[in-house]
């Protein structure tokens, strides 16, 4: 199947064919067409399978086609995003693919850790809106923007953004939005809250699964656990950053304060560090990502949320300096590492607490890693 078979306008297409996307992914080849015709869709599909364009396309199609203007500051489609970096992906891709439209179509990503008033002026005439859930409220409390004209609703990466604590900003949200519109629901899992929250949201909706038999190859990930004590991991991990010569290294931890903390140690041993989280600002998560994926930044301390953003196709290794709640997010950690054939190091630092969540975590992965007594080791 090709992307002309699926009911797009030739600008689409030669936008499509510019980006070369060659064929459709899996989702892609439901969600469009039935978009297209009106109807709701419920997307569940990991990340890196073709969501974005799922519903960037169908989205370009259908208000290319609309001849009467809203009213200005009155968007037409809304999509919301629980992350900086995921929104200027989703603007990105409604940039590169709406390029050759006849009718252009202007689209926005909002969201906070920057100025208000730039975005407040951009929203001038503006068709599609991407936005954080916080930042949007502000907006329309300046009364900078409206949503009772919304057609089209979207929410990407539901599942984290219910996780995350926006649930009650996105109430807030849902309440100003028109009763008839089209709602696209995209999630890499579907959670119980999850399905409570579009069984409220969706009206006869399509629903599409996509199996994840396409996920990280762990055996080209070769697993090193070092047991140890809490208060040694970080004496641990810089003995182990300069003890081998990997190029970057990515090192996930659970909380901001801990990523903070373990970059201060590093670079107070002479280890050139940066960490990316919710709490830096926009423009100084920019320049560590793209200082990280150049190589010019070392070391990259992440947690779970700004992962989603790095995408490095050689990554040698990424170290667990804390080990995440679910198994499911372990693997997507480690799944970093380990692409495009090219075999990768994943390390784990245990804690005598955490022992037992690591044996769950082996057991859901089906994997056993290599272990070493880090005690043991003379980190002096």
């Amino acid at each position: 199947m090709s992307f002309s078979s699926l009911g797009l306008s030739s600008a689409l297409l030669k936008a499509v064919a510019e980006q070369k996307l060659t064929a459709p992914y899996p989702i892609q080849k439901e969600a469009i067409p039935a978009i297209l015709t009106g109807k709701d869709v419920l997307g569940i599909a990991k990340t890196g399978s073709g969501k974005t364009a799922s519903f960037v396309l169908p989205i370009l199609e259908q208000l290319q086609q609309q001849v009467l203007p809203a009213k200005n500051r009155h968007v037409k489609a809304l999509v919301m995003v629980p992350t900086r970096e995921l929104a200027d992906q989703v603007q990105a891709t409604l940039v590169a693919l709406g390029a050759y439209l006849p009718q252009k179509v202007k689209s926005l990503a909002v969201y906070g850790g920057v100025s208000i008033n730039p975005q407040m002026i951009a929203l001038q005439g503006v068709d599609i809106l991407v936005a954080t859930p916080g930042r949007l409220l502000e907006l329309i409390g300046s009364n900078a923007t409206s949503l009772s004209a919304v057609q089209i609703l979207v929410l990407d990466e539901a599942d984290k953004m219910l996780n995350l604590g926006f649930k009650e900003e996105m109430t807030k949200v849902l309440e100003l939005l028109p009763a008839k519109r089209q709602t696209l629901l995209f999630s890499a899992t579907l959670s119980s809250d999850l399905s409570t929250f579009q069984s409220h949201l969706l009206r006869d909706p399509l629903v599409i699964k996509v199996k994840e038999e396409e996920g990280p190859n762990l055996d080209l990930i070769r697993q090193t656990a070092y047991m140890i004590a809490e208060e040694k991991k970080g004496p641990l991990l810089r003995y182990l950053l300069k003890q081998n010569d990997w190029p970057q290294v990515l090192v996930f931890t659970s909380s901001v304060h801990r990523a903070d903390a373990v970059v201060f140690k590093l670079r107070a041993n002479g280890i050139e560090a940066e960490a990316i989280h919710s709490k830096k600002s926009q423009s100084r998560r920019k320049t560590a990502l793209q200082q990280f994926k150049s190589g010019q930044l070392h070391v990259l301390v992440a947690t779970d949320l700004m992962a989603r953003g790095i995408d490095i196709q050689f990554l040698p290794c990424v170290i667990n300096y804390e080990l995440p709640r679910s198994p499911k997010d372990y693997i997507h950690r480690i799944g970093r590492t380990g692409r495009a054939e090219s075999p990768g190091k994943a390390i784990a630092l245990v804690s005598p607490e955490e022992e037992h969540h690591f044996k769950v975590i082996q057991k859901k992965m089906g994997k056993i890693a290599t272990r070493v007594d880090g005690d043991a080791i003379d980190l002096s």
